[in-house]
């Protein structure tokens, strides 16, 4: 035989503080902190072109299901460049974005060489486009020999030995 609980008049009162304490908790306050944010173009942007930040917003992402990998801070594609098209409205995914070019094909660069305390340098052309610390080939102006070296953030490139 099954009795039926009795009713204690603190029981009330111990489910109203619960009921209010449950509010403060799932309070919009709570629930807004915790909403993430997506970067959108506000027009096209076309490959090879410079993302600035007046190209650019964040909007409230409202699609529980939307693919992982998208820039959800404007930091992060300011001053990146465009691997391809970027639809207006359209989220931005890190992986459509590169750094840009340090050392850029045709451009005029300066070779240098260290070794020990010694220090040269010459004039030369970029047979091909390179970002910061990749392997960039230059013809030397003077001898119009072909060598390799890494391409620096000044737009210097720095030949290694061999």
């Amino acid at each position: 035989m099954k009795f039926r609980p009795k009713i204690v008049p603190g029981s009330f009162c111990t489910m109203a503080l619960a009921l209010m304490a449950s509010l403060v908790v799932f309070s919009p306050q709570a629930a807004f902190s915790q909403q993430k944010y997506a970067v959108v173009p506000t027009g096209t942007i076309f490959p090879g072109e410079t993302i600035t930040r007046e190209r650019v917003t964040e909007v409230l992402v409202t699609n529980p299901n939307l693919a992982p990998g998208y820039a959800d801070n404007t930091s992060i594609v300011v001053g990146k460049v465009s691997k391809r098209t970027l639809v207006a409205g359209r989220t931005i995914t890190v992986a459509d974005l590169r750094d840009p070019f340090a050392v850029q094909r045709g451009a005029a660069i300066r070779i240098t060489y260290s070794m020990g305390g010694m220090n040269l340098s010459a004039s030369g052309t970029a047979i091909e486009d390179a970002m910061a610390g990749e392997v960039v080939r230059v013809r030397n102006r003077d001898t119009g020999v072909t060598i390799s070296g890494t391409a620096m953030e000044n737009g210097t490139v720095e030949v290694f030995e061999k």
